[in-house]
């Protein structure tokens, strides 16, 4: 049978989602833990690769198993093993025909800034920052031209493997969260059918460079229409990125959030 995991972690110890030879990622340390349950070698696929650093929140993975197990004792059984900062959310059996990269409609990512004169403490790596105040109107007039299908090679990594560096983001939402003069976070949420590769973190670069003053907002059209990655700002940090998951026709079934998804600051219905 075919089953269907969505799964949590803090990406700060993890060399990104991909399994690696040293076996210190997340879908490493993942099926080692469902082999283990399993008494046999499982493999996993997943909706969406998270680069060092970038936290999962619903990531949802899928694998092909014969052994017979309740769906609540794989999420169990699996916990049992995993590191206390990865953990199986639910566990659904699937048809074969679904396939967790495959059938996502959209993908979506959040990414939580602290604005502060001091930098973080007890959010270190789980928040990005800067120092300098920003403004929300020059950031989501920005973000008007961004929208839609176009071809985002200027906020892609040189080591990206996408096929095409065409997408269609479907939604950025930028929202401040705080009343403080002086410090606030700031959550930016974004929806696409696909991501490139550092795609967020540099889209995340020219926001900040715009909200701060340093850049205009029709800077961001020009940096798009460049198709070159020499224009755009330097990429941002990895932390306060987080992959909220996939979005699947209801047709499947899935679970669309959980308790963790929602504890981000900003979450909206």
């Amino acid at each position: 049978m075919r089953v269907a995991l969505g799964l949590s972690y803090a990406g700060q110890t993890y060399e990104g989602w991909q399994s690696q030879p040293n076996g210190c990622t997340v879908q490493d340390h993942l099926e080692a833990a469902l082999s283990s349950f399993a008494t046999q070698p499982i493999r996993t696929l997943c909706a969406g690769r998270t680069d060092s650093g970038v936290h999962g929140l619903m990531q949802v993975v899928h694998f092909d198993t014969a052994i017979q197990r309740d769906m609540q004792s794989w999420v169990r059984g699996t916990n049992t093993t995993l590191p206390s900062d990865i953990a199986v959310q639910w566990a659904q059996e699937v048809p074969t025909s679904f396939h967790a990269r495959g059938s996502a409609l959209s993908r979506r990512y959040a990414y939580i800034v602290l604005q502060s004169p001091v930098r973080p403490s007890l959010e270190a790596g789980r928040v990005g920052w800067v120092y300098r105040p920003m403004q929300i109107e020059p950031m989501q007039e920005a973000a008007q031209c961004l929208l839609g299908k176009h071809d985002f090679t200027s906020f892609r990594a040189s080591s990206c493997q996408a096929l095409s560096p065409v997408k269609n983001i479907m939604h950025i939402g930028i929202q401040r969260i705080g009343q403080s003069q002086d410090s606030a976070y700031w959550r930016f949420d974004f929806q696409a059918s696909a991501f490139l590769h550092h795609m967020i973190r540099n889209l995340m670069g020219c926001f900040v460079a715009i909200g701060q003053g340093l850049q205009p907002p029709e800077w961001m059209q020009a940096v798009l229409q460049a198709q070159s990655r020499k224009v755009a700002a330097p990429t941002f940090s990895p932390d306060g990125l987080y992959f909220l998951g996939p979005v699947y026709d209801s047709a499947w079934g899935l679970p669309t959030r959980t308790a963790v998804y929602d504890s981000l600051p900003g979450a909206s219905p």
